[in-house]
């Protein structure tokens, strides 16, 4: 049976799913199989309550291990008829389907709303102890004083234990941020004297999105873009004319609006293009009233989502004022900025230690790229992004920065970056944005990069023509550790987004070539791929580089390194140049490194298969388990990385640059917001190794 955890809130409105949330993202890195469980959803159908939603696709969990119970109405008709044993029996069979195929079971209790709140305490007490999970307890400090929310903790110790219930942690959850730290010491220790996590209310999860507001009111939308993320920061109700409407128009505010008010749906959008207004959220028009004919055209020019309610303008606001925000909603900014704050606020390492978990075997994909956050996290770097006027990079900027991942630097034009982040609802608050052209910086990076380049003609005048350029500028920030580690390529090409440190960050002490890996993220292991970016034909030097280097990355992201140097034969069954080349690569590396794992020529089949390696090459130490897979040249690498992707399903990771002193990264022009996202992680990390 597996261990379960039950999140119980002991006071209304308590944000327990957050608890929840980051439980699960935790404990995701430390088990194989995680599971959760709601035993009680309130919408009409268990099956597809937002919250399990939310966990399934987060952390990859199948419908076996990922189950709501009963609906609340079902619960309340049972307790209606005195019949709580159905209740308890029908959880219990449930949490033990689950079980069976998992390690540890997260179960989230009730809600704690309304008159009922009594009743679902005990509810929640009893469930507790017949699926024998310690609990999790949730006390919710909204609107509380100090003295008041230590209090509160008192009350559920004392409540939890008079239902015989075994308490696993307590946490305190939407306080004021003023007050965290005095709730933290006014909280007295408990008998395991374990501490008592304490977390502030934040702004950015506690606002509703433009997607909240529309499902809560049921709206349609009309025109303007599709963008269900857009954090509503405030409600604005246009009464008064445009001259003084655009004097309190806030950004990110929502504006609701009578829909024959064309003057203010033209201002709210004239304002959205212009750097020196505000940008909505997101209008309402309300009434039923249809804008003009003419008008349509111009909202679906709008950045914000445009929707149409029946209500009048005053029904309207009421019902936007009471949409609550919730993190099972599922958007990936209030995700991000949810986990960010768990990590902040709780001791990982310390409460795993409470749960005694078995040991996780497995290195599943989606656990790499967790951990990949958690290393980066750890010993906290600065990265610099260039292309500060792509949408992506700074969609992956805010959610780093929400995650709390590491610091950050975007260049590019202030006012340019500003302005296409406020048309896209991006929060840049606690992002670095300097400009290059007007950066106090350029003078000082101008005349170190000619001093390094003044063998090759270049003056004070031209480095500083050249020091305007993003990669340029961004690099010197990386070579004079003004950043950690730089990210770029996502609207450059890889030459322009390495050329600068091959000029000048040059490679480490002993590496003669910069290459490249793909992290393979396969079902169940990580596999490293190299070269299949960089370097289309590397001679017998090269290729020992490429596989030393290939194994101290692979050593980097915890992956034990066993080399195999492909080719199209294995041990002494071919000859040939290539594949004599690649032997003499092997030899160089076994003289390099004598302690690695390595073998080659091998093929692939040999290298992967251990039935294949019993008769190709018996007895070694990596046929048929090998790690680092070292291609004999460009073409080979990359058509064999796209083929494995494509054909197995593996997540490819990369390229990550490796053998420069210190870390630069390039990306896809196709990446993906969650392609930056991982790559800054890997590039973070890459700087926390000591520099050569």
């Amino acid at each position: 049976m597996a261990k379960g955890i039950y999140v119980s809130a002991t006071t209304p409105g308590s944000g327990k799913s957050l608890v929840a949330l980051g439980l699960a993202d935790t404990l995701h890195r430390h088990a194989d199989r995680i599971g959760f469980f709601k035993p009680v959803v309130h919408g009409p159908d268990a099956a597809a309550d937002p919250m399990v939603a939310l966990m399934k696709s987060r952390f990859a969990l199948e419908d076996e291990r990922c189950r709501g119970g009963l609906t609340y109405t079902e619960v309340r008709n049972l307790l209606a008829e005195g019949n709580r044993a159905e209740i308890d029996a029908r959880c219990v069979e449930i949490f033990a389907d689950i079980s069976r195929h998992c390690d540890v079971v997260i179960v989230e209790g009730t809600d704690l709303v309304g008159q009922d709140s009594a009743v679902e305490f005990d509810l929640n007490a009893r469930l507790a102890n017949n699926l024998a999970t310690p609990v999790v307890a949730v006390v919710g400090a909204k609107g509380l004083t100090v003295a008041e929310a230590a209090a509160a903790v008192e009350v559920a110790r004392k409540e939890l234990a008079a239902e015989r219930c075994t308490l696993l942690a307590i946490l305190v959850n939407r306080a004021d941020p003023e007050d965290v730290e005095g709730i933290a010491a006014e909280v007295k220790p408990g008998a395991s004297k374990r501490p008592v996590y304490v977390l502030p209310e934040l702004e950015e999860i506690a606002r509703p999105t433009t997607g909240e507001v529309a499902t809560a009111l049921g709206v349609r939308q009309i025109a303007g873009r599709r963008d269900m993320e857009r954090d509503v920061k405030d409600i604005k109700v246009a009464a008064m004319n445009v001259g003084n409407f655009l004097n309190v128009l806030d950004d990110g505010a929502l504006v609701i609006v009578p829909g024959d008010r064309a003057d203010v749906m033209v201002a709210c959008l004239a304002a959205s293009f212009s750097p020196e207004f505000p940008v909505a959220s997101a209008l309402i028009l309300t009434g039923g009233l249809a804008p003009d004919a003419n008008i349509y055209p111009l909202l679906a020019q709008a950045p914000f989502p445009v929707f149409a309610a029946k209500e009048d303008t005053y029904t309207t606001a009421r019902r936007v004022s009471e949409v609550r925000s919730e993190i099972w909603s599922g958007h990936r900014r209030k995700v991000a900025s949810a986990l960010g704050l768990w990590s902040r606020r709780v001791d990982e390492t310390e409460l795993v230690e409470r749960l005694h978990l078995p040991r996780a075997e497995r290195m599943t994909p989606l656990r790499f790229l967790h951990d990949l956050i958690e290393r980066a996290r750890s010993q906290r770097r600065h990265v610099v992004l260039p292309e500060g006027t792509d949408v992506r990079i700074l969609r992956a900027a805010e959610i780093l920065h929400r995650r709390d991942v590491c610091d950050l630097t975007v260049l590019g034009p202030e006012p340019d970056v500003r302005e296409l982040a406020s048309a896209n609802g991006i929060d840049l608050t606690g992002i670095n944005i300097v400009d290059p052209a007007t950066s106090d910086l350029r003078q000082k990076f101008a005349e170190k990069y000619a001093e390094l380049r003044a063998h090759k003609g270049v003056d004070l005048a031209k480095a500083l023509e050249i020091m305007q350029d993003v990669s340029y500028f961004g690099t010197m920030m990386v070579q004079l550790g003004v950043v950690d580690g730089m990210v770029s390529g996502a609207a450059h090409t890889t030459a322009h987004t390495i050329r600068p440190a091959l000029e000048f960050v040059k490679t480490r002490p002993g590496v003669k070539i910069v290459s490249s890996v793909f992290l393979m993220l396969m079902p169940d292991r990580v596999l490293v791929y190299g070269d299949c970016a960089v370097n289309p034909d590397p001679n017998v030097e090269q290729l020992a580089d490429i596989a030393l280097a290939s194994a101290e990355t692979a050593e980097q992201f915890g992956v034990e390194p066993r080399v195999a140097m492909l080719s199209y034969s294995t041990g002494g069954s071919g000859s040939g140049e290539a594949v004599d080349e690649v032997r003499q690569a092997t030899e160089l590396v076994r003289q390099r490194r004598p302690d690695l794992a390595v073998e080659g020529p091998i093929q692939y089949d040999a290298a992967v298969d251990a039935s294949i390696a019993q008769s190709k090459m018996p007895g070694s130490s990596v046929a048929g388990q090998a790690t680092v897979f070292i291609f004999p040249d460009l073409n080979t690498g990359n058509n064999t990385y796209k083929a494995v992707q494509q054909s197995s399903g593996a997540v490819a990771v990369g390229p990550v640059l490796q053998g420069l002193r210190k870390p630069v990264n390039d990306l896809s022009r196709g990446c993906t917001v969650e392609d930056i996202v991982n790559t800054v992680a890997i590039t973070a990390i890459q700087a926390q190794a000591p520099a050569s």
